[in-house]
């Protein structure tokens, strides 16, 4: 039985697949599975799969990220998963350093890393609002995520606890999950930066339209969901406010009269 699932999604990433799988491939720390799960590739991602024998490949429809990581986890057998974007990179001590954080702090479930912004293939450096912070941080991730999935380690019990990644969200699927997981275990930071996140191409799911109506989507399951204390729900609903305020005026600007007025009474339900 492995210590760590790594588990990696993809779809139609040919042409960078194989950095990742490698860079998995080069990790100091060997107790792990490396599960990879092609969401219904039409691209040469199959072909290159084939070349790894020491790796599971999961093949399936395509049915999105969400779908393709709790694949992934339910193949996998390790104690902690660790899930590795197809287009992100670690660096090779990742593995060894958080497993070597659990052993030392045996009562934490969850915990990640720094990383390196790339974007265009230029070194970034992320603004202050994307500075990760460590340990109870559900009320700082409330406005964005700020928890990577390449950058995360955790207990897989946790993990089936809180039902895995919503598949009904093509996207912001990781800042849902991190509500669930965050208001009640805390993510501690490893301050050391070990993986790359790399961004800039066109098929990012974070170029998606819309964003904050899924992220409204996640806030109101959260708010529902009787597991937030009352500073918790306070502020959930304050953040709830401004992002439907937002969306709203949006509609409004592309006279989508009936959805704007939606989003303007939305957060009074919960008050």
């Amino acid at each position: 039985m492995p210590l760590i699932s790594v588990i990696i999604p993809t779809y139609n990433r040919g042409w960078i697949i194989e950095e990742a799988i490698e860079s998995v491939l080069s990790q100091i720390f060997t107790d792990f599975e490396l599960i990879v799960v092609d969401d219904g590739s039409t691209d040469n991602t199959p072909d290159i799969l084939k070349s790894y024998p020491e790796i599971k490949v999961i093949r399936q429809k395509n049915r999105g990220v969400s779908a393709a990581r709790n694949t992934g986890v339910k193949a996998s057998k390790g104690k902690f998963v660790a899930f590795l974007d197809s287009d992100d990179l670690w660096l090779p001590e990742k593995l060894q350093k958080q497993a070597s954080f659990f052993e030392e702090n045996p009562s934490a479930k969850i915990c990640q890393t720094e990383e390196i912004w790339v974007r265009n293939g230029v070194r970034v450096n992320p603004k202050k609002k994307h500075l990760k912070p460590s340990r109870m941080i559900f009320e700082k991730c409330l406005e964005l995520c700020l928890v990577s999935p390449s950058a995360v380690m955790i207990s897989r019990e946790v993990f089936d606890e809180a039902d895995g990644f919503d598949e009904t969200l093509p996207a912001c699927e990781d800042y849902d999950l991190w509500l669930r997981l965050t208001c009640k275990y805390p993510v501690f930071l490893i301050s050391k930066p070990l993986i790359i996140k790399r961004g800039g191409h066109e098929d990012q799911l974070s170029k998606m339209p819309c964003l904050d109506k899924f992220r409204i989507k996640s806030l109101v399951k959260i708010l529902k969901s009787g597991e937030l204390n009352p500073q918790q729900y306070r502020a959930a609903i304050a953040t709830l406010s401004r992002k439907c305020h937002i969306y709203a005026t949006g509609c409004e600007k592309r006279k989508r009269h009936d959805e704007a007025r939606y989003y303007r009474d939305l957060p009074a339900k919960f008050e």
